[in-house]
């Protein structure tokens, strides 16, 4: 009887010892935000504004263009200014165009609109859900004489769940340039 017992038994465990492998998903790497300490970026441009301490400021590709590149992140807010001279309505259509091309990658666009009556400046920060090449992006003008726009885009594949929290992050960073922002 005590046979019989120990014949099933080690029928189970021998059967029990089958690889059955399954890979696990890949991890992502703990991303470690720092303190947001900011400084006014002053140029000689017709606009002021306070910026993150981490990023570094590059010349664009144009006078008063600047690349603002965070080393930290892999990530680069790419400011574009323009003089408006009546063509307010073209420049305006022509940003909301452009952050609406990111919609066919996107998961929804939500609209936030900036107002500053004290300094003059009205605008919208477009915050792009999914994986879209570009997050964040935003325009500001005080209606007659400037114009400022930016887009932030990741040297990496876009993947929205791993981006997050570097997303808030400087979503932050582009509330406090839009509420700094005054014009010379």
């Amino acid at each position: 009887m005590k046979i019989k017992y120990l014949l099933i038994l080690s029928i189970f465990l021998l059967s029990a010892c089958t690889e059955d492998y399954s890979p696990k998903p890949l991890g992502y790497f703990r991303i470690n935000l720092q303190e947001h300490e900011y400084q006014l970026l002053d140029n000689t441009c017709d606009y002021r504004f306070l910026s993150n301490k981490q990023a570094e400021f590059i010349e664009g590709k144009a006078d008063c263009w600047y690349n603002v590149y965070y080393p930290e992140h892999e990530a680069t807010l790419y400011l574009t200014y323009k003089k408006l001279n009546n063509n307010l309505s073209t420049i305006i259509e022509e940003s909301h165009k452009l952050a609406y091309d990111h919609s066919a990658k996107s998961d929804g666009i939500i609209e936030t609109v900036f107002k500053n009556e004290a300094n003059k400046v009205y605008g919208v920060l477009y915050n792009i859900h999914g994986n879209s090449a570009s997050n964040l992006q935003f325009f500001a003008t005080d209606s007659s004489k400037h114009f400022l726009r930016g887009s932030l885009y990741f040297n990496t594949i876009p993947n929205a769940d791993s981006l997050q929290p570097v997303k808030e992050y400087l979503k932050e960073d582009l509330q406090i340039l839009m509420e700094s922002l005054k014009w010379s």
